[in-house]
């Protein structure tokens, strides 16, 4: 807890840097974490870049590759918390630490302390730290899926999964904490807009039990429903627009790059569910590569899941595609070129 504390406390003061400066800071944080492993820790922290393992994808409370942070020494777990918040802005960092604080609450609620063990959260890092060579590293535990690619300067952070279970927190010391109860509420307010503008998002009186993509490796997109973002007032267009930056911005500024929205010409809104609230919904933001979906629709309306996933770019696909095509080319290239 105290290793929470201190990143915490110094994480607002993140610069707001570019992504060849975001990506140095990694390396170096992941170096030094690295540097301060014993033989035995460093086998279970660091896997091949190759390892099937670094397209795993889950956010159930159950056992990972990689080291868990109650295998950590203080100094080590702090060093893996920096880590952590090198990748996140100060709200993503604070929304992290709090998911994880929820799996104390569970306990208090009588969950399995072992399942749900806050310290039950594990860092993996795939290859070596490196500034002309792809590595990346993933925090991964229940309700968290944070997975980095990281090739000359560029960062990727999807799949990029977040939820909260209690969604709301309704007794105890923590009552009132909603983790993602921001981005709810926006994204409520800005389907009844639609509706009583003409533009009604509702696809489906029934929501999905979970968000579709699940927990697969490889993201089928959804069918593409809801109205057009262009079709919307200019109004209604900066609500929309206010709502994907709440969720993107959970990020490190430089992590992703500026035009992320601007460049999605054919984004759509749906929902599903009920518009009132405390009711099970869902809803996605979704064009041909960019899909957000967000579900609250299980322990009677108190268990959320958040989901950004690249339909093409999962896991660095494209940008790791990209150098092994430019470093290594085909034999009958590298033959015309002699």
């Amino acid at each position: 807890m105290r290793a929470l504390l201190l990143v915490l406390l110094l994480s607002p003061f993140l610069p707001a840097h570019s992504s060849r400066h975001v990506a140095a800071e990694m390396k170096e944080g992941a170096e030094i974490f690295l540097a301060t492993l014993s033989v035995e820790q460093r086998k279970s922290a660091q896997l091949p870049l190759d390892d099937q393992e670094r397209e795993s994808f889950h956010y159930f409370p159950m056992k990972r590759a990689g080291i868990r942070l109650d295998q950590l020494q203080p100094t080590q777990r702090n060093l893996a918390f920096g880590l952590l918040a090198s990748g996140l802005s100060h709200r993503g960092f604070l929304t992290s630490t709090q998911i994880i604080a929820l799996e104390q609450v569970l306990i208090e609620n009588g969950a399995d302390q072992d399942l749900r063990n806050p310290e039950k959260y594990y860092l993996a890092i795939f290859g070596s730290p490196a500034d002309h060579q792809p590595w990346g590293w993933r925090f991964e535990g229940h309700h968290l899926s944070l997975n980095f690619t990281i090739l000359q300067g560029k960062v990727t952070v999807r799949p990029f999964f977040m939820g909260t279970n209690p969604a709301e927190v309704r007794e105890g010391a923590l009552a009132g904490l909603r983790p993602l109860g921001k981005i709810e509420d926006a994204a409520r307010s800005l389907a009844r807009e639609l509706a009583k503008a003409g533009l009604n998002p509702v696809f489906s009186q029934s929501p999905p039990r979970d968000i579709v993509t699940g927990q697969s490796r490889h993201a089928v997109a959804p069918e593409l429903t809801g109205p057009h973002h262009k079709t919307f007032s200019p109004d209604l267009q900066a609500d929309f627009h206010k709502l994907i930056q709440k969720i993107i911005a959970l990020s490190r500024p430089g992590v992703l790059p500026k035009d992320l929205v601007s460049s999605q010409n054919n984004l759509h809104f749906a929902w599903a569910g009920s518009l009132e609230p405390s009711t099970p919904h869902y809803f996605r933001i979704q064009s041909e590569s960019f899909l957000i979906e967000y579900a609250n629709t299980q322990n009677g309306t108190n268990h959320a899941h958040l989901v950004w996933r690249d339909l093409k770019d999962d896991f660095g696909r494209d940008l790791l595609k990209e150098h092994f095509e430019e470093s290594h080319p085909p034999r009958e290239e590298k033959a015309r070129s002699h």
